[in-house]
């Protein structure tokens, strides 16, 4: 296959579910840092994200297939040449019952959220182990793989098994390429007010956190930013918390007295 080269040094990034929310915020964020931006999703966004006189390329995928998932990765390279960090954000999940949560419900929960992270990473891990300078993997994990998930428990397994994922493969593919996670806590996105309660729900989880306030999407795109740069080259299996400190124990709540 021919493959067309452009600037050599340019970094290349590839954001899985870059069109919204987190994703966007994070390719925004790497635009601005000067690299370049691949973005994917089942979906074209209306408009694309724009940064540094940039705007992000986008893919078709559906990263829960590996098949579709190579054919990007190929593509990607034979445009660039290269491929320097990949964020696996693509995921989530709508609130169900485990007790009735069905079969099939819970394979594709488990198939975007742990297999499609691993299926991106396999396929860029090729290109990157023959780079001299390798590359980089950013696992976008959850809090609800840290701490019990009611009501999203096979999203929380799944994100759990994404932490562990990151380890091992940190251990597996180093001294070449990086592998890290980053446990997001609870985000403030345009959806979040139905989520949390409306906006007094939103006010009372903003007071429980010691930041005061939840995330947003340029926070978690700082620190992917951070691990994508040289000042994190001897960072690899690490699991980065950005959560505003934490979510307060309910004990101390039920605790007080008048």
């Amino acid at each position: 296959m021919e493959m067309v080269m452009g600037d050599e040094k340019q970094r290349v990034a590839l954001v899985t579910g870059g069109s919204r929310g987190i994703g966007r915020a994070i390719a925004e964020r790497l635009l601005e840092d000067g690299m370049r931006v691949v973005i994917c999703g089942r979906n074209a966004p209306d408009e694309l994200p724009r940064g540094h006189d940039a705007t992000a390329e986008f893919e078709v995928c559906d990263v829960r297939s590996a098949e579709a998932v190579q054919s990007m990765v190929d593509r990607i390279f034979q445009r660039h040449g290269r491929l320097d960090l990949v964020v696996n954000n693509a995921g989530g999940s709508p609130e169900a019952d485990a007790a009735s949560a069905s079969p099939r419900f819970s394979e594709r929960i488990l198939a975007l959220n742990l297999l499609a992270p691993l299926h991106v990473a396999q396929a860029a891990n090729r290109i990157m182990q023959a780079q001299e300078d390798g590359g980089n993997i950013v696992n976008i994990a959850s809090v609800s793989g840290a701490r019990p998930s009611p009501g999203t428990a096979v999203y929380g397994a799944a994100k759990a098994g994404l932490l562990s994922l990151t380890e091992s493969l940190a251990m597996e593919w180093g001294p070449k390429v990086r592998v890290n996670a980053i446990i997001v806590g609870l985000v403030a996105t345009d959806a979040a007010a139905d989520h949390y309660g409306g906006e007094a729900g939103m006010k009372r989880i903003d007071a429980m956190l010691p930041l005061g306030r939840m995330a947003r999407g340029p926070d978690i795109a700082g620190v992917v930013s951070f691990l994508a740069s040289p000042d994190a080259a001897y960072v690899s299996g690490a699991r980065i918390a950005a959560h505003g400190g934490g979510e307060r124990p309910i004990f101390l709540s039920l605790a007080q007295t008048d």
